[in-house]
């Protein structure tokens, strides 16, 4: 059971006038640049959900307990987040206005920023896969939005809420394709798939009538579905997502059919902040703000609508 219920609202116009702060730091050396500070209206705006933000949950005082990791981003006035700058519809950083990164990982991040701090202030450390146990570890991140898959290996070393987000194996057709709406629809098609890919095998599990035809690289897979070589395109969800934000000829349809759990990487055996993040978690999953973020990002190139959240510490390891 939800352990704090009573919730605040941020005012509106205190929320489009608040700042987003977004460094960037090196993972390499450790160092950091300053990307500036845009007014948070620009970089709502430039998501389609000003509104969602302007109303989102913030967490009362008595929920920021002392001396406690919350208590801590609250003083410091920002949310140091371990995310991309470079993944489309995820954490994708805008070329023409390198201060503005919008995605379903890194509004999330804005959300849980509101839920803290009453604004969404967020500074941005780009982690390589390798490196992020080690940032959340050392401190340099409070939280890792990074697409990533919860294990009980990790979870040795980190600790995980949710998870977040279920990924794994999709469905993708062109974008005119109305017969096909997931992995139930492909008996007897010709069923495209990338060498040395899990769909190679999980296809044929699912449907064992399907004709596969793999192709060396994603590139050349999509192609082959625009072109018609195939009915479909068996993927990780994520990657037909990217695939699909910049190729308006293929869309993706049903939710995924393998499971990929993701979660939000935390510093390890840190139980409070752990319990409130799985709090805010509940809270934008029960009163909408998380379809809404879907949306607005990953859900602009599926055929489906907001798929229901997986539930919190369903998974080993979360």
């Amino acid at each position: 059971m939800r352990s704090m219920l009573t919730r605040r609202r941020t005012p509106v116009l205190a929320a489009l006038l608040t700042a987003v702060a977004l460094t960037t730091a090196a993972c390499s050396d450790g160092g950091s640049s300053d990307t500036g500070v845009p007014p948070a209206d620009d970089t709502a705006a430039a998501s389609g959900l000003e509104a969602v933000f302007a109303d989102a949950p913030v967490a009362d005082e008595a929920d920021i307990l002392p001396d406690s990791t919350m208590a801590a981003i609250k003083e410091r006035g920002v949310l140091r987040v371990g995310a991309a700058l470079d993944a489309p519809l995820l954490s994708q950083q805008d070329p023409s206005n390198p201060d503005e990164v919008s995605g379903f990982d890194i509004d999330l991040a804005k959300l849980l920023a509101i839920y803290i701090l009453g604004e969404p202030s967020i500074e941005i450390v780009p982690p390589a896969s390798e490196t992020r146990e080690a940032l959340l570890a050392n401190g340099t991140v409070d939280v890792v939005f990074n697409t990533y898959t919860i294990t009980e290996e990790r979870a040795e070393q980190i600790s995980f809420a949710g998870p977040y987000f279920t990924s794994g194996l999709a469905v993708a057709v062109t974008a005119d394709n109305d017969d096909i709406s997931g992995i139930e629809d492909l008996g007897g098609k010709n069923v495209i798939v990338g060498a040395n890919t899990p769909a190679v095998t999980a296809v044929p599990e699912e449907q064992p009538t399907a004709e596969v035809t793999s192709f060396a690289t994603d590139p050349q897979a999509v192609q082959a579905l625009v072109q018609g070589r195939g009915d479909a395109y068996v993927q990780d969800y994520i990657l037909l997502a990217t695939n699909a934000a910049s190729n308006p000829d293929i869309k993706i349809v049903g939710d995924p059919f393998t499971a990929e759990p993701y979660g939000i990487g935390l510093k390890h055996d840190d139980a409070d902040f752990k319990q409130f993040v799985n709090t805010w978690l509940e809270t934008i999953q029960d009163e909408g703000q998380w379809a809404a973020v879907w949306e607005e990002t990953l859900g602009t190139v599926s055929d489906s609508g907001a798929p229901t959240p997986p539930e919190i510490g369903s998974v080993p390891g979360s």
